[in-house]
């Protein structure tokens, strides 16, 4: 049996801005753009740069109803979420800060290599890491 996962759902208040913020603010490909006007919403996935043409994405999920609403930006209830892993942490925690991008948890050296906290633009935490080889 072989399975992966294809695409992690992001709760987002419009799909416009969150594409502005993942491919122009953290320099993510827009993989997949459709609109689904029978469903009234649009089919959306952004992937980081250098990920391979197979790997997880993530589908931007425009929030539906009031109750998905709340808990945009806060999908793991204040615990870091997701994780960007990066081959140079120094060039990319950079150009991040650079970019207006918050950290929440300045980068420290860990046992598996070096870490920092920061938010995207709702205010979920992600790990930028740089995996020790």
């Amino acid at each position: 049996m072989i399975q992966s996962l294809a695409h992690v759902a992001l709760l987002v208040r419009d799909y416009d801005e969150a594409i502005a913020f993942f491919c122009g603010t953290l320099g993510f490909t827009l993989t997949e753009d459709m609109a689904m006007p029978e469903q009234g919403k649009r089919w959306v996935t952004v992937a980081p740069p250098g990920a391979p043409a197979q790997g997880a994405s993530l589908l931007l999920a425009r929030a539906a109803t009031p109750e998905q609403a709340r808990f945009v930006g806060d999908q793991a209830g204040g615990r870091v979420f997701l994780f960007l892993a990066t081959d140079d942490f120094a060039r990319d925690h950079a150009a991040m800060l650079a970019k207006g991008v918050v950290f929440v948890r300045a980068p420290q050296r860990t046992d598996y290599g070096i870490v920092a906290v920061f938010l995207d633009l709702y205010g979920n935490r992600w790990d930028l890491v740089e995996y020790r080889r």
